[in-house]
Formats: structure tokens, sequence, C-alpha cells
């Protein structure tokens, strides 16, 4: 048998005998042995433990009181039955949801007590009771383990321990249960009232100037409802929701919590509260996240329902528009001013409907409804075609080139984007020297004019400012009443459009147009249409060319397939070019009386007003 020696062994297998030989280990005697601490037992009698309690019950209903005050007596029985416990407080919250620790005051004292070395153990019946929100429950009992010295949670009825080692895995398994309880609960809840909004069962919330009959229904609080008519008289006539709070603050007038000091947010509440009216309106807001209870105002996120006379109203349903359209402009400084809806009933611009730059209560349908109450005949929504003269040369099947096909600088055109709208040079040097002007649409044709107007003009807008003595145009806020335009024009708010127009004068007579159907797009990079893309582009858009790294130039698809509108059509899309007559292009705007409101006069406002405020007195006086 052959014989190896030490140089005939790898490196590799000389390592290997090392290990071998060093794990053999060492002889025990050389060893001195030093036990861990037992592992913690919370029923040992020989220490001493500092015990707090913890109670909830998730709703403030009469009927859980008895639930509540069994969890109380039960730990007060269970603690008293350990000598060696002394029990430092019972943690209780009462009508709290266990998915959030918003509003858990005494919870969230335990557990300042608990870091502040008050407390040794925690009792409770379920994990359910302590947390319901996985996340929450598992970064608490980690915390609280990570002490000095450690806090363990006991959760009674689960049998869990949080300091013994196997009791994560357990005590996620509960959280993670419980959290899709309180899930469940609140998908049942949502469905609940769904089905009750279907069927016109609406939920009626203790509201100033009504009661509650035996049956839930609303019946009208005449010593209240004085109240509510004098705040909506006050608003229509001009005061402001802090002058009104302050003055029924002065007066000792009660709110329905009975507070006698009022705020401007309160009166603004009550204005906003379509069931003064008699209207009910379903889910005004809603709650996303079943965990952090947060309610976020319902922009349709879900199904409303509204029904209207549900019971008797305190406000006239036209006096109750009113105020809510003079909350909405309110926002763009027009405070006091009750907005009025006009369309031009004669001359060039018939069916233009004027647009105030503060107005934002009306919406795309009354546009479309004014504009088509000034048309008299059919032929009034499009301009007549009249084909060519007799001698001229024929020229069917001929096109005009669009204009932004070619260089746009120094032309005539508007830019508007979801806040501004913007005029070019040559397009405010039109009207000479004048600053402000007066915007005009018209839905049906999809038209935008614009004519000069002096600054006393209620819709006149400053377009222009003078510098070193040459006009300059100056950028238009129309945060208001864009949103309306652009939904009527079913426009992208992302995007910005650029429109050439055109100048025409006849005598004195001036005004700028523009095709809104003849657009320039100025859209986001992340927009761009894309064959392999199913992401919330325009589909009807395609990139002309190239822009900056954010955004690109774009026309609509089917411009591609021509290069303009066909002769005869172009000539006559010029409002001006079929209207014989005088223009009078600078016919005031007539109101449009298919949605005029019959709001209380002012003098009946006043007398109502003075009766109710004297009557306080008395009240107050006698």
């Amino acid at each position: 048998m052959k014989e190896y020696k030490d140089e005939d062994i790898s490196d590799a297998e000389v390592k290997k005998r090392k290990i071998r030989e060093r794990y053999k280990g060492i002889d025990p005697d050389e060893l001195d042995f030093i036990p861990a601490k037992e592992k913690e037992n919370i029923h040992r009698a020989d220490i001493e433990r500092r015990v707090a309690v913890y109670a909830r019950v998730s709703t403030d209903d009469p009927n859980q009181t008895s639930s509540y005050e069994l969890q109380k007596n039960h730990y007060n029985d269970f603690v008293s039955r350990h000598p060696n416990w002394t029990l430092v407080k019972i943690y209780a919250d009462e009508g709290i949801s266990g998915t959030s620790l918003q509003h858990r005051d005494s919870f969230i004292e335990m557990i300042r007590d608990c870091e502040d070395g008050k407390i040794d153990i925690i009792i409770t019946k379920s994990v359910s009771r302590f947390a319901r929100n996985i996340v929450d429950c598992i970064k608490i009992e980690r915390d609280l383990k990570k002490l000095s010295p450690p806090v363990g949670v006991m959760f009674e009825t689960e049998n869990i321990f949080t300091l013994d080692e196997d009791s994560e895995v357990l005590l996620s398994i509960m959280a993670m249960m419980a959290q899709e309880e309180s899930h469940t609960k609140s998908e049942i809840m949502n469905s609940s009232i769904e089905m009750r909004f279907k069927r016109g069962i609406f939920l009626t919330p203790s509201l100033l100037g009504y009661d509650q009959d035996e049956d839930g229904n609303l019946v009208i609080n005449e010593d209240e409802a004085k109240i509510v008519r004098l705040i909506f008289f006050m608003y229509l006539s001009g005061y402001t929701c802090q002058a009104i709070a302050d003055k029924l603050s002065s007066l000792g007038c009660l709110t329905k919590k009975g507070n006698s000091q009022w705020s401007a947010g309160s009166i603004l509440q009550i204005l906003q509260n379509e069931r003064h009216c008699g209207d009910v309106l379903a889910r005004k807001t809603f709650t996303p996240n079943y965990l952090d209870h947060k309610s976020r105002k319902n922009n349709k996120d879900r199904n409303q329902y509204r029904r209207r006379n549900h019971h008797e109203a305190i406000i006239s349903r036209d006096d109750f528009i009113a105020v809510q359209r003079l909350i909405c402009n309110a926002k763009y400084g027009n405070k006091g001013l009750l907005p009025e809806l006009k369309v031009i009933t004669e001359g060039i611009l018939r069916g233009f409907v004027p647009i105030h730059p503060r107005w934002a209560g009306f919406k795309a349908d009354d546009y479309r409804a004014a504009s088509h109450s000034a048309e008299t005949t059919e032929t009034d929504s499009a301009p007549h075609y009249l084909g060519n003269k007799s001698g001229d040369f024929d020229l069917h099947g001929y096109e005009i080139a669009r204009g932004p096909f070619f260089q746009t600088a120094n032309r005539v055109s508007v830019t508007i984007s979801a806040t501004v709208i913007t005029f070019t040079t040559e397009a405010v040097r039109k009207f000479g020297k004048a600053l402000s002007v007066e915007l005009l649409i018209h839905p049906g044709r999809k038209t935008f004019a614009v004519r000069p107007a002096s600054k006393e003009s209620r819709c006149s807008v400053k377009w222009a400012r003078i510098r070193n003595g040459s006009i300059i145009p100056r950028s238009i806020n129309s945060s208001a009443f864009l949103p309306t335009i652009f939904h009527l024009l079913d426009w992208n708010t992302a995007c910005k459009y650029r429109i050439l127009g055109i100048h025409r004068q006849k005598e004195d007579e001036s005004i700028l147009l523009f095709d809104l159907n003849e657009t320039e797009i100025v859209m986001p990079n992340s927009m761009v249409p894309d064959s392999h893309d199913d992401s919330d582009s325009i589909p009807s858009m395609k990139p002309f060319q190239s822009g900056s790294k954010q955004n690109v130039l774009a026309y609509p698809a089917e411009w591609s397939e021509n290069f303009g509108k066909e002769y005869y059509s172009h000539s006559q899309s010029d409002e001006t070019a079929a209207y014989s007559g005088s223009w009078n292009s600078q016919s005031e705007g007539q109101p449009f009386r298919e949605t005029d409101l019959q709001i209380t006069g002012e003098q009946e406002r006043q007398a109502e007003m003075t009766k109710i405020l004297n009557g306080i007195e008395e009240q107050n006086n006698g």
C-alpha cells in the first residue's frame, strides 16, 4: 500500500483536517456553565407585576354599555385573583373603532405609560380588542418588547403572551384575521347603505331648522327655521359668513348642538346644505379606506342619489341655488354679485354667450341652452352656403390649406390652458389701444369671439397693458370658467390649445373670431399615443413635430387626410361671410329667461330679516 507524505496532501485537505480537529471540542470540565434566566412566566407568584387592562367597544350605542362594563368588571376580578399583581389602571375606549389609533386616547395613554416604565403587563380580551390593523398591532407589540424592561401583552381569548418566543407568528395570523373581519364588516355596511339609497331611504342626521318625528322624518322646527331663513337672507343681501356668525353670536342664538358661539365655517355648512330647500343628496362624502376612516369629498367616486321635495323646505330652491352661485363665485373675488347668464339675441353675434371671468356657477348645459334660446330658425345654427357665383371659376373639390401648417408667428392666435387664456401681440393690436375686451362663445358652432369692451362692463377682462408706449398681451386668469369651457368642448385639462383667429372689421365695428374645431394641441410627452401603449393617451391626436422634453405639438388625426377645408365650406365658416345688414356687434346680452331664478326680492328679504331680528331681541328681553 502506498504511503502518503504531508507534502503529498493538498492544501484543501489540510484545512479540512484542522477544522475536524477544532470541532472535536474540549473537556467539559474546563468550561464554566452560566445558565440563562428562566423564560418569562406571568403566573409566577414570587414576582410582582404592574398590570394594565385595556377594554374597548366599537360603538357608543347604549346597548354596548353592558359589554363595556362587563369587560371592566371581569378584569378587576381577574387581576385580584393574582396576589402578586397590582392593577395600575383600566384603560378603556368607548365608541372607538380598532382599525386605527386615531381618537383612541386611552390606548395612547396606556402605551405612553409603558414607555415611562409604569407597566409590566397589558391584559386584553382578544387581538381584535387591541387592534384590528395588522401593521399597528405588530409594530406596537415589537415596540413594547424593545422596552427595558420589556412589556408583554396577554391576549386572553387566543392565549397569546407576546414575550413568548413563538408568539409573533400566531399574533400575526390573528391580527390579519381581525383586520379582514373589519374589512368584511365595512363591505357589508357599504352594501347596506347602497341598497338603502337605491330605495330612497336616506340618513337624516340632526339639522338646524328641523326635528325628527318618531319615524325619523324631518319636520320643521319653526324657532330654528327662523334662524335658517335669517342666515340665507343675510347672505343674499351681501353679508359674509363671518358677519352672519358674529351677528348670531351677539344675539345669543343657539346652534343645533346648543352652542351660543357661531363660526364662519358653521354658517357656510348651513348655506350649502340642500336639505334646507327640501332636497336630499345622499353620499356627499365617502370613506375610501376602512383602516384610517378618513372621509373624502365624493367627486363622482361613488354613486350618489338625489331626491327632490323629500321634505318641507325652509328656503325656496331658487334662493338656495342663488346662494350656491354666490358661494362659488366668492372664490374668485365676486363677492355679493349674483351671476346672471346672458345671450346675444341680435346682430352678427346672435347666439353667442358672454363669459364672465369670475362666474363659476354655470355648467356646460347652461351655455348650450342659453345659446339655443337665441336661435329663431334652423339656419341660425350654421352659416349659409352660397357656392360659386355665376361667371366665377368653379372651385368645388379645392381645399384651403390650414393656417397652422404654415408659420404662425405674428398671427392672430390665442392659447388656452386649464386656467389661463393668452392672446398674441398681433391679436391685441387689432383693437388699437383697447385694454379691455369681452369674451363670448357659441357652443353649437364651437366658435370663440372677442369684442372691445369698456372696463366698466360687467363681463370685461383686461387682456393687454401698455409698456414703453406699446400695447402688449396680458394673461387672463380664467380658472373660474375654463373648467366648464373645457367640458363643453371635450378638451383635456392636461393640454394647451392654440387656435388661429381672424380679425373682421366693418366700419367702426371690430371683432376677432376663433374656430375651436381647428386647434393645435400642446400635450405632455407622456400623453403621446403609442401603438403598443394602453395608457390614457389621447387616441384622436398624433404628434406633428417634436417639442420640448416635456411637451409636443400635435394636431387632430383627421388632418392627415386632407390639407384643409373645402373651398366654399371654408369661405362660409367665417361668421361674417354670410351675414348681411348691420353687424350690431356691440349688442348687449339679454338674460337667459329659461334659467332665471325667482329669488326672494330685496324688500321682502329686508322685511323678513327685520321681523326675525326683532322677534329674537324681544325674546331675549322677555
